[in-house]
């Protein structure tokens, strides 16, 4: 594991997008234990790695410059209530960067629609979850596909996205239907609107940005796997991973996490928010 991590920064390094953050970090990496709850207070602020390219949980606006979207809404929420005084300051990561940004120091936690698996869980901490992803899938409103069961059948044709482990779980759950596997999701949702296939299939997040933005499109069936999203901390801090918890089950508790919900996914075709808000 320790290899892996070596080879990443790495590369990292050599990267120009993000070399200068990591040649010159916001903040020293540590062993030390609960520092960065520490920092968060001493400096009343919160650095959080978010993603800009996923419409609904976290997209770059392009005429205001600021990211928006349910993981920003989160981060806001849980800053305030890990310290009323600190102000959440964002960071923008790809799924390739969140880690070994993290692990740096660069930032002090990570909500970029990051699924809770054990492999991850042996480099970082996770919260609970604050988001019910699963995999689902995405169609043309008109298709009578309602779900993965309406798939597993020869002559209709799923898109994926290649190396993804959406391909490899539709493959196994609906063996008979087959798998176009594309570079990306830009290429696959083409694709998909172009009749070259009968569905589209990622986690339920992603495809409800999908519907959100062409409302040709629908999401259909729930989800048919658990990959529920979780937030991210370097290891060795406890407290935080605590205190996150709390803010997210007094969310739940309160109502504001159902609103947050409910302003991102209450109109999206295809979605149930009330289900995801439980």
């Amino acid at each position: 594991m320790k290899s892996w991590i070596t080879k990443t920064m790495v590369g990292l390094l050599s990267a120009s997008l993000v070399g200068p953050l990591l040649v010159a970090p916001a903040y020293a990496a540590t062993t030390k234990k609960d520092t960065v709850i520490k920092r968060i207070k001493k400096t009343d602020k919160m650095t959080w790695g978010v993603k800009a390219d996923t419409r609904l949980m976290g997209l770059m606006n392009v005429e205001n410059g600021k990211i928006e979207g349910l993981d920003i809404d989160m981060a806001k929420a849980i800053t305030k209530r890990i310290d009323p005084k600190a102000k959440p300051v964002f960071v923008q990561v790809t799924s390739g960067t969140r880690i070994p940004l993290l692990i740096n120091g660069n930032i002090d936690a990570v909500i970029a629609t990051m699924s809770i698996t054990p492999e991850r869980a042996k480099i970082v901490d996770f919260s609970n979850k604050y988001f019910k992803a699963g995999q689902s899938l995405l169609v043309v409103k008109s298709s009578k596909i309602k779900n993965i069961e309406d798939t597993n059948h020869k002559g209709v044709t799923v898109i994926g996205v290649a190396g993804s482990t959406s391909v490899e779980n539709f493959a196994k759950l609906a063996p008979n239907a087959k798998v176009l596997a594309l570079p990306d999701y830009a290429t696959a949702l083409t694709a998909l609107k172009a009749g070259q296939g009968d569905a589209l299939t990622t986690d339920n997040g992603i495809l409800a940005g999908m519907a959100a933005e062409d409302h040709t499109l629908k999401v259909v069936g729930g989800t048919f796997t658990n990959e529920p999203y979780g937030i991210a901390f370097a290891k060795g801090n406890p407290k935080l991973v605590k205190a996150t918890n709390k803010a997210i089950k007094d969310m739940k508790k309160d109502g504001s996490y159902e609103k947050i919900i409910k302003k991102w996914f209450g109109t999206v075709p295809g979605m149930n928010w009330k289900e995801l808000a439980k």
